[in-house]
This record gives structure tokens, sequence and C-alpha cells, in this order.
């Protein structure tokens, strides 16, 4: 199979997948949410959702949690290019 098919399939996968935050428990549940995250270098929303524990979903420290990540996340274009200017 030809590389741009494997790009190809790796990106979609990549997309589909949902990141997770905080804590997850060893055999615990997972909650998937969505919540409007967009990328603090370019402005682009964060494509699929969030995953985080059942017992760490909606507590005092996910909600602090997921407010910081919300203002220091970067998409992997800004990110690579922050990692290329350090270099």
């Amino acid at each position: 199979m030809s590389f741009e098919f494997w790009v190809f399939f790796y990106i979609k996968a990549k997309l589909s997948m949902p990141m997770i935050i905080g804590k997850v428990l060893e055999n615990e549940k997972r909650v998937k949410f969505n919540e409007e995250i967009h990328c603090t270098g370019c402005g682009k929303q964060v494509p699929g959702g969030l995953q985080t524990g059942e017992s760490y979903y909606q507590t005092k420290l996910f909600k602090i949690e997921l407010e910081s990540f919300k203002k220091s996340y970067l998409c992997g274009i800004c990110r690579d290019k922050k990692r290329q200017e350090k270099n």
C-alpha cells in the first residue's frame, strides 16, 4: 500500500480518537465528553472529544485542570513549530 494511504489512515485514526485528560484508574469506566477547545496558537478547533475517569469527572480538580488545558493547548502544527524554534 502507498505511503499516502498510510498517512491518511493515521491522520483519520488520530482525529477520531478522543484525548484523555486527568486520572483514569485501572478498570475504571471512562466518561466521554465534548468540550470546545481551540488552539492558543492558531485558533483552530480541536477535533474529537475528551475522556476522563468516572470518579475524576466533574470534581473541582478536574475543572481546574480542564481550564488550564484550554488555556495552554497547542494543535500539532503549532506544537511542532514551537519545537523547531527551540532547536
